[in-house]
C-alpha cells in the first residue's frame, strides 16, 4: 500500500480506491420526532447494514454502543448513521433495546481510518469496528463502569470515634489514613484490607467515587540523553521540523546505528506540548526492552498494549490513551486502533517485519494503516529498520517517503565481518562444520558469547523408519510432524495437531525410528556434549511460553561471561546482545529456493538482521554462514554489497517482472474438504475477473502448503498497475460471489497486498 502525494496541510493525505463511507453527521444529534432510523455496525461476517429504530424516549451519537436484536441474539453495535432512509418499511425495522454510552467510543477521526480499512481491506465493517474496541467494551456494559474509582469518608465516617475501632485495627488503619485524604482504589487495594473496607462501607462510613483519569504532566528527561551521531543529529531534526503537519519518514540505519535513540530524541519536544506518542512494535518479545528504555528516560506515563496482557489491563491502556493520561504507548500492531487524545507522533519499529500484517481475519497491515491515521491525525510517521521493505523503499524511489539514513554504528564499532561456510564434501559434527566449532571454541576461550541460528523448533523436523524409509506425516496437512523430545509428542506446526510418539513404522511394523533432520531442541543436547561447561540458553516458541520466561532468559544473556545462544527468528527481532561476538547462520539454504516471489527479500532482511547480532558491544563481532550453496547469486550479493545493494537490484527485478510493490496485489483464497470444490469456486471467480482485462490473474493453483487442517486449499493471485481499478473489480466480485451456491460448501478470504503466499 502506498500513499498519493501529499494535497494540502488541512487535510494532507488522500488514498485512490477507498469508498468514502463515512457519515459526517456531527457526532452529537437530539433526535427529533420524524428521526426513528439509526445505522448500526454489528460484529458479524456480513458485508450490509443494519437499520433499528430508535425510540423516541432515547438519544444517542455516532460512535456510540447499542443493544440490539438480532435474530434470536442480542448484539453490541455501533451507531454509524443517524436520520437514515431505511431499505424497509418502519414497520419491518426492530427497536433499539437501549443505548449503552452517552458519548461515543469511537472518536471521529478514528472512525474515519476504520471506515477506510474496511473499504480498502473489503472487510465488513462491524467486525472492523469491533477489532478496535478491548474485549470489555464488548460486551455491553457502560464505560463507566471501568472508570478508576476512589474512597472518602462519609460525613458518619467524618464524626467517627476513634475508639469504635478498637477492635479491628484494619478498619481503624484505613479510617485513619482517609481522615487525611481520598485513597484512589489502587492504593487502598494494595495497601489495605480487603474486608476492611466492605465493613466501613457496610457501615455507611466510608463511600466510592468515581475520578477523572487527567492528562499527563511531562516533568522532563529522568535520565540524560546520549550525544547523537551527525547522521542520528540530522534525522532527529529532519523529522522535528515536520511536527504538526503529515510527513512520512524511512529511517534506514544499519544494525546497531542506534534508531532507539533517535526516536527517544524525538519525543522530549511533543511531551512539553502535551502530546501523545505511538511506538509499534513487530513482536511481544520486543516490548519489556523498549518500555525498560522509554521509562528509564522520561518523567512521563509510558505504557504498554499486547495480547499477553489481561482484559483489564487493556482496558485501562485504552482509557488512558483516551483521556490523555498516557504519554507514550508502545505496542503490537492493535495499538493501531487506541483512540488517542492528542496524537504526536507515530512510530514503527522493524518495519518490514511480516508479523505487522494481521494473517487472519480482519487482515489489516499496522504499517500501512498507520501511515493512513497519521495523515488523519496530520502528524508524522517514523518506519524505521535496518532491512526496509520493498514497499518502503518503493515509496521512497516514488518521493512519497522521505527517506534518512544512519551509515555506521553509534559505537563506532565496525559492522561484522561475514565468512561463507562451505559444507560440501565435510564432515559435520551435530550439524556444525569443523570450522565453525573451532571459532566457537575460541570466542568461548576469550570469555565471550555466541549465537547459533536455526529456524527450525523442535527435537527433529520428523522421525524417519530406518527400514522402509516411512516419515511421520500429519493426517489432516500436507506437511511432516515436528518431534518434539522433552514432551514425547509429534507436533504439526501448521495445524498445531499433536499425538504421541509412535512405537514402530506406520509402514512396515519396524520399530527402528529415528529422528531425521535437527531442530532447536536438539542442538541444544548436543551443544552441551561439546561445550559441557558451558551454559546453553535457547529463545524459540517452546521455551518462552511460560509468562515471564522471555524476560528471564534475555537477562541471563546480558550477563557477561561465556555462553551459548541458540534460537529461531525470535532472535532477529532487533535484540542487544553486547557480549556476543560470533553469530553462526547453521543453515542457510532453507529459503535459497522458494517459489515465493518475496523469498529473497525476506531471507536478506533474516539473515541481515541476525548478523547485526554480533560485535555490538566493544568487540569486533563475526558471523559464519553456513551453506551447500556458497556460490548462490543471494548470499554473494549479500556477502559483497550488503542489505542496501541487495535490496536495489531485488526492486529493479520487481519492477521488471510485474510484481509488488511496482503492481497491486489482491488474493483469493478457498479450502473445503474437497479439492474440486475450491478449483471451481476460484475459476468463477476468474471467469467474473476477465471482464477487467488491465487486471491480471495467476490461477486458481493449488497453495504451496495443499492441504491443512483437513482441508485443501486453492489461491487466485489478480494483478494490476492502477489501485482503483483493482478495488473497484474486488467490490464488484464480492457483490457477486454471496450470491453464488457454490460460496456456501467452501470457506474463502479475500487478502488485499497479500504477504504471506503459502
Amino acid at each position: 500500500m502506498q500513499p498519493e502525494n501529499q494535497k494540502s496541510t488541512d487535510f494532507c493525505f488522500t488514498w485512490q480506491g477507498a469508498r468514502a463511507s463515512l457519515n459526517l453527521t456531527p457526532d452529537f444529534v437530539a433526535m427529533e420526532a420524524a428521526v426513528t432510523a439509526i445505522r448500526v455496525a454489528l460484529p458479524v461476517p456480513l458485508r450490509q447494514h443494519f437499520d433499528y429504530l430508535l425510540p423516541p424516549e432515547l438519544e444517542v451519537s455516532i460512535g456510540c454502543r447499542v443493544r440490539v436484536p438480532f435474530g434470536k441474539r442480542e448484539l453490541v453495535g455501533i451507531v454509524w448513521q443517524l436520520a437514515v432512509k431505511p431499505d424497509v418499511s418502519e414497520q419491518q425495522l426492530k427497536p433499539v433495546l437501549a443505548v449503552i454510552d452517552q458519548t461515543p467510543v469511537l472518536p471521529a477521526l478514528l472512525r474515519q481510518l476504520l471506515s477506510f480499512a474496511a473499504d480498502y481491506y473489503h472487510h465488513p465493517l462491524g467486525e472492523v469496528l469491533t477489532a478496535a474496541l478491548p474485549a470489555l467494551l464488548r460486551e455491553g456494559r457502560p464505560l463507566a463502569d471501568y472508570l478508576p474509582r476512589a474512597y472518602r469518608l462519609t460525613d458518619s465516617g467524618k464524626a467517627a470515634n476513634p475508639q469504635s475501632f478498637s477492635r479491628s485495627a484494619k478498619q481503624a488503619e484505613l479510617w485513619q489514613a482517609l481522615t487525611t485524604q481520598a485513597l484512589d482504589e489502587a492504593t487502598v487495594k494494595s495497601h489495605y484490607s480487603g474486608s476492611a473496607l466492605k465493613q466501613l462501607m457496610a457501615k455507611e462510613l466510608v463511600e466510592s467515587f468515581q475520578t477523572e483519569i487527567a492528562p499527563y504532566h511531562y516533568q522532563g528527561l529522568a535520565e540524560p540523553a546520549l550525544q547523537l551521531t551527525a547522521d542520528q543529529a540530522l534525522a532527529v531534526t529532519a523529522v522535528n521540523q515536520a511536527q504538526g503537519s503529515f510527513r512520512p519518514f524511512l529511517l534506514e540505519g544499519v544494525t546497531g546505528s542506534g534508531k532507539t535513540e533517535v526516536y527517544l530524541q524525538l519525543i522530549p519536544s511533543l511531551l512539553e506540548l502535551g502530546q501523545q506518542i505511538l511506538v509499534l512494535l513487530p513482536e511481544i518479545g520486543l516490548t519489556p526492552q523498549t518500555l525498560e528504555r522509554f521509562s528509564k528516560r522520561f518523567r512521563a506515563p509510558v505504557l504498554v498494549w499486547h495480547s499477553n496482557l489481561s482484559d483489564g489491563e487493556r482496558l485501562n491502556c485504552w482509557l488512558q490513551a483516551a483521556s490523555g493520561s498516557a504519554a507514550v504507548v508502545i505496542g503490537t500492531r492493535s495499538a493501531l486502533f487506541l483512540p488517542f487524545r492528542k496524537l504526536g507522533l507515530i512510530i514503527i519499529d522493524e518495519e518490514h517485519d511480516l508479523s505487522l500484517k494481521q494473517q487472519d481475519g480482519f487482515r489489516y497491515h499496522a504499517r500501512d494503516l498507520a501511515i493512513k491515521r497519521a495523515a488523519l491525525e496530520c502528524c508524522p510517521i517514523l518506519l524505521g529498520s535496518a532491512t526496509p521493505s520493498l514497499e518502503s523503499l518503493y515509496n521512497c524511489q516514488q518521493g512519497r517517503f522521505t527517506k534518512l539514513t544512519l551509515t555506521a554504528r553509534a559505537s563506532g564499532q565496525a559492522m561484522p565481518q561475514l565468512e561463507l561456510v562451505d559444507l560440501k564434501q565435510q564432515v559435520l559434527q551435530y550439524g556444525l562444520a569443523a570450522q565453525s566449532i573451532q571459532q566457537m571454541q575460541q570466542q568461548l576461550k576469550l570469555g565471550k558469547q555466541v549465537m547459533l541460528f536455526l529456524n527450525r523448533r523442535g527435537f527433529a523436523p520428523a522421525l524417519s523408519c530406518q527400514d522402509c524409509g516411512w516419515l511421520t506425516e500429519c493426517q489432516r496437512c500436507s506437511a511432516f510432524t515436528t518431534y518434539h523430545k522433552h514432551s514425547r509428542q509429534l507436533v504439526c506446526h501448521h495445524c498445531g495437531a499433536t499425538r504421541a510418539v509412535p512405537r514402530q513404522c506406520g509402514g512396515c511394523g519396524s520399530t527402528r525410528l529415528a529422528p531425521v533432520g535437527q531442530g532447536t531442541e536438539q542442538l541444544e543436547e548436543h551443544l552441551s556434549v561439546l561445550f559441557p561447561e558451558v551454559p546453553v540458553t535457547r529463545l524459540d516458541r517452546d521455551s518462552t511460553r511460560r509468562k515471564g520466561a522471555f524476560a528471564s532468559l534475555l537477562a541471563e544473556i546480558q550477563q557477561p561471561g561465556p555462553r551459548l545462544i541458540l534460537g529461531t527468528q525470535m532472535l532477529a527481532k532487533g535484540h542487544h546482545f553486547p557480549f556476543v561476538t560470533l553469530v553462526v547462520i547453521v543453515d542457510v539454504d532453507g529459503a535459497l529456493y522458494s517459489a515465493d516471489f518475496r523469498a529473497p527479500e525476506q531471507l536478506g532482511q533474516l539473515l541481515t538482521q541476525v548478523a547485526g547480532r554480533a560485535g555490538r558491544g566493544h568487540d569486533k563481532g563475526k558471523v559464519l554462514l553456513q551453506t551447500q550453496h556458497p556460490e548462490h547469486a543471494l548470499l554473494q550479493d549479500i556477502m559483497l554489497n550488503g542489505y542496501a545493494a541487495f535490496a536495489r537490484s531485488a526492486l529493479l527485478e520487481r519492477q521488471q517482472t510485474l510484481l509488488p510493490p511496482c503492481q497491486y496485489m489482491a488474493l483469493f483464497r478457498a479450502e473445503a474438504h474437497q479439492s474440486e470444490l475450491c478449483q471451481q469456486w476460484l475459476q468463477q471467480v476468474a471467469s467474473y475477473c476477465q471482464q477487467q482485462p488491465q487486471v491480471q490473474q495467476l490461477g486458481p493453483l493449488l497453495s504451496p502448503l495443499e492441504r491443512r487442517a483437513g482441508k485443501y486449499r486453492w489461491q487466485l493471485h489478480l494483478y494490476a498497475a492502477q489501485r482503483p481499478l483493482l478495488h473497484q473489480l474486488l467490490s464488484q466480485v464480492l457483490a457477486e460471489v454471496s450470491q453464488w451456491p457454490l460460496s456456501r460448501k467452501i470457506k474463502w478470504q479475500l487478502d488485499v497486498d497479500a504477504l504471506d503466499l503459502s
